[in-house]
This record gives structure tokens, C-alpha cells and sequence, in this order.
């Protein structure tokens, strides 16, 4: 029971510092990213399985993270609201060319991050060529061109 206690403490955990983290953190990976990733993986198998690193032990421990994240799940599709608190909604960060500044320092964005996703999917090289940037809820920045620039 302890092991079941401890895995959905950690889940809740994570996503707390997750959410709290912004979905800056999910659109590109550094090399400090990544160490900071191990890092906390480490931690985290170390917090979830403490003194027990038994195969039961450790399938334990995933089932129970699998079966929190499907309860997260049901409760974002059936409890209206829930998605918005849990994962976020869209935000606009461009709209006629024109950068949303208060929006950017909010989700703590960069110009750069929107013009490396407008010439990745687009081939678009100026912010003037932009209709709307936006910040989906997985932290990808989704780019709607304006019509004279095809």
C-alpha cells in the first residue's frame, strides 16, 4: 500500500512543478533540459520504489501511474473545466504580424521560438507573414500564415 501511496504522491507532485513550470518547458529540450530530466527521473525511481526494487514492486509502481493518469483522463473528459485547469487552454501569440506581448512574457515565449516554428512548418521568415501564432495546450506553437504569404 505504501508503494501505491508514494507513486500517485510523485504523479501529483510532478504535475504540480510541471504545471507550474509552464508549457515553455515542453516546446524545446536544452542540454540543461535533458540533465534536468535524468535528474529528476533518477529522483523520481528513487522516491517511487524507495527500498524495494523487486520486478512486483516496480510493475506495482506502474500500474498505479498508468491507472492515475487514466483517472486524470475521465476527469478532464467528464467534469467540464477540468482540461482548462489540468492542461491549459490555447493562447494567441501573434496575431496580424502584430507580437502579444503581455501573452508572451505570461507563457514566457520568445519572438524566437515563434519564428523557428513559423520557418520549421512554414517556410515563413518575418513575424509581418504570420496571422495568428498560437501556444497550443502541448506547447507547440501552431502557425496560421496570412494569405498573401503562400
Amino acid at each position: 500500500m505504501e508503494m501505491i501511496l508514494r507513486a500517485v504522491a510523485i504523479y501529483l507532485i510532478l504535475l504540480v512543478v510541471f504545471k507550474i513550470a509552464g508549457r515553455r518547458a515542453l516546446l524545446q529540450m536544452t542540454s540543461f533540459d535533458l540533465i534536468l530530466l535524468l535528474i529528476i527521473s533518477e529522483a523520481t525511481q528513487q522516491a517511487l520504489l524507495g527500498d524495494d526494487f523487486s520486478v512486483t514492486g516496480a510493475m506495482l509502481t506502474i500500474i498505479t501511474l498508468v491507472v492515475v493518469d487514466m483517472l486524470f483522463g475521465m476527469v478532464k473528459k467528464y467534469i467540464s473545466g477540468a482540461e482548462s485547469v489540468l492542461d491549459g487552454s490555447p493562447v494567441i501569440l501573434v496575431v496580424h504580424g502584430e507580437l502579444q506581448n503581455e501573452k508572451l512574457k505570461k507563457v514566457d515565449v520568445s519572438c524566437d521560438d515563434i519564428l523557428v516554428s513559423a520557418r520549421q512548418n512554414h517556410g515563413i521568415t518575418e513575424l509581418k507573414k504570420i496571422k495568428y501564432a498560437i501556444l497550443e495546450r502541448n506547447g507547440h506553437i501552431s502557425i496560421v500564415p496570412e494569405e498573401s504569404a503562400s
